[in-house]
């Protein structure tokens, strides 16, 4: 079963409560300017943060890197994973393939992401997300990169039945005017992007953050560059024996999004599924039984 992968920033923010004064100023650093704080030496961190060169090596001793130097390590393995290619995900899986079938292997990684997923999702944060969601002032955009868009197209599909006002958004600069001309302060994007992550994807992000809508992001364990305009992050596991990343979690999350939203307008969404399914039954869109 897949072990949960705990990125070095969420094991910053999770431990900063037991810092002291000034290792809580140098993580709150870092955390502002993640991963770029943690790339440069002892001496530039520290005045960048304004504390000692000892409270960097301290803090770093603390985390259990036994030092700067492996903490700085840590961080560039995990950049260089952010990054890591289908092919060499698939040489890493086959150094060692276990003797049972793949349908055994592909399903014990893909249970395992989706509770490791799960048992990382703040409810709190889950909630106000999808109450952000349901409310009828505000506009719903959604986008994803390559492999993703489609969960951005499903989301949008059903969503649409839901609640009126929701968008899918291509994340091709020709089709970004348009829907910035229509996004207004307040409303939302919601927006899956998993590794590698791609530079027009990011740039839709600045470019909505920009105009204030409230950004909603789905990603991975390594955190895509769209979570410094984030409101709402949720981190999927994503690594299974395979050349590519699977996505059966982050589908899991957004249907529980869905089912979240539907629960808090079911009134209005109730009528509006009656009224769709009359058309369809006008237009006869489904076969009939015989």
């Amino acid at each position: 079963m897949a072990a949960a992968v705990k990125n070095i920033e969420d094991q910053i923010a999770g431990a900063i409560e037991g810092m002291t004064r000034a290792e809580r100023q140098l993580a709150s650093h870092i955390l502002r300017h993640y991963p770029v704080a943690l790339l440069g030496s002892v001496t530039a961190l520290a005045k960048a943060a304004e504390v000692s060169s000892p409270t960097v090596v301290r803090l770093a001793q603390k985390m259990g890197f036994g030092g700067y130097p492996g903490l700085q390590q840590a961080v560039r393995d995990e950049l260089e994973a952010r990054l890591v290619s289908p092919l060499a995900k698939h040489d890493r899986w086959a150094e060692a393939v276990p003797e049972t079938h793949i349908l055994n292997r592909f399903a014990d990684a893909v249970l395992g992401n989706l509770q490791a997923t799960l048992a990382q999702i703040d409810h709190a944060q889950f909630d106000a997300a999808a109450a952000l969601l349901a409310d009828p002032a505000r506009r719903i955009f959604a986008t994803g990169g390559r492999i993703t868009l489609p969960i951005a197209q499903y989301f949008t599909t059903h969503m649409k039945v839901i609640r009126p006002g929701v968008e899918l958004l291509e994340p091709v600069s020709n089709a970004w005017p348009p829907a910035m001309l229509e996004m207004q302060a307040g409303d939302v994007l919601l927006v899956f992007d998993i590794r590698r992550y791609e530079n027009n994807v990011l740039q839709l992000v600045e470019m909505a953050a920009e105009q204030g809508a409230e950004v909603v992001l789905m990603t991975d364990p390594w955190v895509s560059p769209a979570a410094a305009h984030a409101r709402y992050r949720f981190s999927a596991q994503i690594e299974v024996p395979s050349a590519w990343d699977s996505t059966v979690a982050l589908q899991v999350l957004v249907e529980t999004l869905m089912a979240a939203v539907q629960s808090l307008t079911w009134e209005q969404t109730e009528t509006r599924m009656k009224r769709l399914e009359s058309l369809y039954d006008r237009a006869r869109f489904f076969r009939r039984g015989k």
